[in-house]
């Protein structure tokens, strides 16, 4: 079979590169305010809101979350691939083919209040939810490739997801007090708690996002020739994208990074859709106790994070992501002992296994965050092109795809398990079924993680071979600068040596 002709490539150096500043870490990373901030508030409130305050059921939850993530996950992709394409439009030379797509955003994100306005129909609950999916996946995959647009090296990318899951973690802890302050204020059966909650984030988001918008930039990329005949129509365009989208899988990091990513993420989507009830209805809790401990969760990951950096850039994130999930593990077991030996909410022997997993929990957040950002370092390996969109649609399709069906799971299995809304207390059943939930859930999925991590091989040393070798092979070079450096391209490539720089059928897709 004949070997496709390498495309020309895009240049991996930053010519006349602009120094990243304390400003424009703190502009990134404050971005997660809004990437995970809303996602805390949502994964860890939502299905309360929906269920105790807005007459909904469990199941009737679970839906408004999983249609508006599936929707989601079929648009994210196609903005991935617009944003990497939007530089040969006006308004992509103007304002940036990723930025445009920032500054679009900003007047939309109050969408997110109204998710959470009382007393509305299961239609308006599931509209307002899926507008907001909608507006937040036009933002946060335009940012999430600005990491790899702004630097080049591994040092300063590293820098740039520690900020950001700093940020991440801060706003999750403002996610997890805030429903308290309020409740205290408000008082307890008022469901305007949410509603105030969502104002406050909203107006955060804005602020974060115009921040992000005024100290961040992108790197220069030659406009690329259309590649569509004049006789293509909308279905040979809408195939080619998905075929292009679908080649990210065949790079093997990617492949690898992907699974430490839904293992760290979607054991964490299960606890905290489960959480709250667990802690309100088999530790004999109260929601204002249970965003406490939330909170509390939320301070102990913000220094978890601090931790996994400089593990993660001294020794290797697959050994990082290991320790993590054991002490993850460690905590949810832990929780589920005392609960089964009669501890209550209120005892401090819970907020020490609170402890242990928001240790693991913080590391297993940056842990994927960090590695992503050389996922196009290897990709242009094999390609000899800069796909950082593609990446980052495939990563917010797989991750809502997955992250519906994980939460809608929860709910499903909730009302299975003889859970009834609205009430006060649950029967045995029910409370047996959230701790199974809690338990088999969550381990289960984090054991998948640390399976998939054991084969993870970039870190700081493999990703300056690799970064050495893409610069040896834009001589046109078909044979390594030595064995050693051969065997990892391949091993992180998931091609031949001599198949990379475009020499391959991923390239030609990705055209």
């Amino acid at each position: 079979m004949a070997t496709a002709s390498p495309p020309t490539p895009q240049s991996t150096t930053i010519a006349g590169a602009r120094p990243v500043r304390l400003i424009n870490f703190l502009a990134y990373g404050s971005n997660d305010i809004l990437g995970a901030g809303s996602m805390a508030v949502i994964s860890s409130w939502v299905l309360i809101f929906y269920t105790q305050f807005c007459g909904l059921s469990a199941t009737q939850a679970a839906m408004i979350f999983a249609i508006a993530r599936l929707i989601d996950s079929v648009a994210s992709p196609l903005i991935g691939h617009i944003t990497d394409h939007f530089g040969s439009t006006w308004l992509g030379r103007r304002f940036g083919r990723r930025r445009f797509f920032i500054l679009a955003a900003i007047p939309l994100l109050p969408s997110f209040a109204l998710m959470w306005l009382p007393g509305q129909t299961f239609w308006y609950y599931l509209v307002s939810y899926v507008l907001f999916e909608l507006v937040y996946a036009m933002e946060i995959i335009p940012y999430e490739t600005l990491a790899a647009e702004m630097a080049s090296d591994y040092k300063t990318k590293a820098k740039f997801a520690g900020f950001r899951i700093l940020f991440a973690q801060a706003s999750a802890i403002l996610a997890g007090f805030l429903p308290l302050w309020l409740i205290d204020y408000l008082g307890r059966d008022s469901a305007d708690t949410f509603f105030y909650m969502g104002i406050v984030f909203a107006g955060l988001f804005m602020l974060a996002v115009t921040f992000l918008y005024l100290f961040s930039w992108e790197r220069h990329h030659p406009v690329m020739a259309k590649k569509e005949g004049p006789g293509e129509g909308l279905g040979s365009v809408l195939k080619g994208l998905f075929r292009n989208l679908a080649s990210t899988m065949r790079i093997r990091a990617f492949r690898l990074h992907l699974g430490m990513y839904l293992g760290g993420y979607i054991s964490q989507d299960i606890f905290n859709a489960a959480f709250t009830f667990f802690v309100v209805f088999a530790l004999a809790g109260s929601t204002a106790i249970a965003g406490a401990l939330l909170g509390t969760m939320y301070m102990v990951q913000f220094v978890a994070v601090i931790i996994a950096i400089n593990l993660a850039l001294r020794k290797s994130p697959a050994l990082a992501y290991q320790i993590a999930a054991a002490c993850f593990a460690g905590g949810v077991i832990m929780l589920l002992y005392y609960w089964s030996q009669g501890v209550t909410a209120t005892s401090a022997l819970i907020y020490i296994v609170i402890g242990l997993a928001g240790l693991g929990r913080g590391a297993l957040n940056y842990i994927p965050w960090a590695t992503y950002n050389y996922m196009a370092d290897v990709d242009e390996a094999v390609t000899g092109l800069r796909r950082e969109g593609s990446f980052a649609g495939v990563m917010t399709f797989v991750r809502k795809a997955t992250q519906a069906v994980a939460v809608a799971g929860v709910g499903a299995l909730m009302e299975m398990g003889g859970f009834i809304s609205g009430q006060e207390q649950q029967s045995a059943g029910a409370v047996q079924t959230l701790a199974w939930i809690l338990g088999i859930g969550v381990l289960t999925v984090l054991a998948f993680g640390v399976i998939v991590s054991m084969r993870f091989r970039l870190d700081p040393h493999t990703h300056a071979i690799l970064m050495h070798e893409i610069e040896h092979l834009r001589t046109g070079a078909t044979t390594p600068t030595s064995a050693e450096s051969g065997r990892l391209l391949e091993d992180l490539t998931g091609w031949r040596y001599d198949q990379l720089w475009g020499r391959n059928p991923v390239a030609v897709q990705s055209r």
